[in-house]
């Protein structure tokens, strides 16, 4: 999971430590939040942008000699009448929007063309390039679209590989991160079902369940983890944050410690003392 993190407001320090710790395995503390895919506009939520439109209007930016490639290129995608040559009139009209620094609109062709390829991989790098402009995306109603472009690619790639709990992972948090949390909370309780040692499902529940105030349930879950796998020091680390979060601090201390000891890097020990430090 790297681009696709549902932010969680609470607890942001020890978040980070996480974080600069073991890798983004939990959700995004440090950075703003991902444009939300739904705001409410006046009491209704934000409708996407079509793409005709994005299109239209990334086109008058276009220089004359580009414009007619992509138009060429366009009529060939509408002509072919066998897939290899509509994938590679795609993956043309990608490089040239791509080259004219237009990523929503070259990963729209991206897509299409992983569509008709109809392979995990491609599926996947495709739904990865929505995901990093949506990071940085401003327009609300581009938000939307980027992340319904990008749940549709994930959609057919898990159905090519159901048993690929990563995916199911990275989808859950985009739609926990544009609009619709609970479809998200729902996906990864069905991957922790399925699999209760997957770490990332696992860490991602908890957190949400300190983010919501609900430190026991978080406590326990890392509790259950932990009796399979009593070294595992980022869920050490999250429970430690959840007995912060209700107010044990003596508890939490000690589990701080017991992660620490688990570590091999100076630098990551230094971080958890420091974060100790703060909060005695």
């Amino acid at each position: 999971m790297q681009k696709s993190q549902v932010l969680l407001v609470g607890a942001a320090v020890a978040l980070l430590v996480v974080l600069v710790a073991f890798g983004r395995t939990i959700p995004h503390s440090e950075k703003r939040a991902m444009p939300t895919a739904g705001p409410m506009m006046g009491g209704q939520e934000q409708q996407p942008i079509a793409f005709s439109e994005l299109l239209a209007s990334a086109k008058q930016k276009v220089p004359a000699d580009k414009l007619l490639l992509i138009n060429s290129l366009e009529n060939k995608v509408v002509r072919g009448d066998v897939k290899t040559q509509q994938i590679a009139a795609y993956k043309q009209l990608y490089a040239s929007w791509d080259s004219l620094n237009q990523l929503p609109i070259a990963a729209h062709y991206l897509g299409e063309a992983a569509k008709l390829e109809n392979s995990e991989k491609s599926l996947t790098f495709a739904a990865n390039l929505f995901l990093e402009h949506l990071e940085h995306a401003q327009d609300p109603a581009i938000s939307k679209w980027e992340s319904q472009q990008a749940l549709s690619l994930l959609d057919q790639a898990i159905q090519l590989s159901p048993n690929n709990d990563s995916l199911k992972i990275q989808q859950a948090l985009l739609y926990m991160n544009t609009g619709e949390p609970m479809v998200g909370v729902q996906k990864l309780r069905e991957v922790v079902a399925a699999n209760p040692d997957n770490l990332e499902a696992q860490l991602t529940l908890a957190n949400l369940a300190i983010q919501s105030g609900q430190y026991d349930k978080a406590i326990q879950r890392m509790d259950t983890l932990l009796q399979r796998h009593p070294d595992e020091a980022k869920a050490i680390f999250v429970q430690a944050e959840a007995y912060r979060s209700k107010g044990d601090v003596k508890k939490a201390v000690e589990l701080f410690e017991q992660c620490k000891k688990l570590l091999k890097d100076p630098a990551l020990k230094a971080e958890i003392d420091n974060y100790i430090k703060s909060i005695q």
